[in-house]
């Protein structure tokens, strides 16, 4: 009987921590197919950059299901010699059974996003996923406030963290990370975006926790680094690899309407997503941090 490799994915816990530490964000690359994740997982390795490599609950079915995923992503990186750290993350989680669903397949981080409902509802479903989380070694990231924009199909508007909302998830869950809605959006901006510094600060003084910030695409870099240095220990990134890819592809079906081989088609497409990924490590200045 064959054995099947033991998982070399780590959880997020030590990376985030250390990031916030020293004043750099990791950062979080969702996959839209698993040449994707070769994509980002090299780029990882040759910044020497840790790296969270996520699905979206909502693609988590698209992809092959949870197990189809993680096994996948370890392949990869036990088949390309991946050396730097990587941590496999659940994406807004929908429920709790989806998140100890993602836990038992081998993911070492999930994400429960009980944004959407009452302060207290969101600490009950959150608690019992760290709970969970806690007996197999993994991370549990959790939301306060609503990212405005195109969130996983829910559209929405921005509705800012209460600090004291934010400490209650904190203390009530015992959360490894927290992602505090403080004026990012999923999807393209409409003008330049306004992060609320004031708040994070409060916030990331008050829980004393790594922050996350969602909807990473197309901040301008000076707030990147401004979040940075108020706490922020984890970025997450998806639009601009996913506008990176299909330009790539679309540049490719536009100049050769003969073409068909999917290699040929899809190739440049990981190349721009390997870019970008490379761009972005260097931008929350993750290389040479593994």
């Amino acid at each position: 009987m064959e054995m099947i490799a033991t998982s070399r994915l780590v959880p997020m816990k030590e990376m985030l921590e250390k990031a916030k530490k020293e004043k750099y964000a990791v950062g979080q690359f969702n996959i839209n197919s698993f040449q994707w994740a070769e994509a980002m997982l090299e780029a990882a390795e040759e910044e020497r950059s840790p790296i969270i490599v996520a699905s979206s609950d909502r693609l988590v079915d698209y992809l092959g299901g949870f197990k189809t995923i993680a096994t996948m992503v370890n392949r990869i990186v036990e088949e390309k010699k991946i050396t730097v750290p990587v941590a496999l993350h659940l994406d807004h989680g929908k429920s709790v059974e989806r998140c100890k669903e993602a836990i038992d397949a081998g993911y070492t981080s999930v994400m429960i996003d009980g944004s959407h409902y009452s302060i207290e509802e969101n600490i009950a479903m959150t608690k019992e996923v760290t709970d969970y989380a806690r007996l197999h070694g993994v991370t549990v990231e959790a939301e306060v406030g609503t990212v405005g924009g195109n969130e996983d199909g829910l559209i929405g508007g921005i509705n800012y963290a209460d600090p004291q909302e934010c400490l209650r998830l904190v203390q009530e869950t015992e959360i490894d990370a927290l992602a505090a809605a403080l004026g990012s959006v999923h999807g393209p901006y409409q003008g330049e975006p306004k992060l609320g510094f004031a708040e994070m600060k409060e916030i990331s003084e008050l829980t004393n926790v790594p922050l996350v910030l969602h909807g990473g695409s197309g901040i301008p870099l000076h707030q990147i680094h401004q979040a940075i240095e108020f706490g922020h220990a984890k970025i997450n990134v998806n639009t601009e690899c996913l506008q990176a890819w299909a330009k790539a592809v679309r540049n490719v079906l536009d100049n050769d309407k003969e073409v068909y081989d999917a290699r040929t088609i899809l190739t440049p497409g990981k190349e721009a997503v390997k870019e970008t990924v490379r761009e972005k490590i260097r931008d929350f200045k993750s290389s040479n941090k593994a």
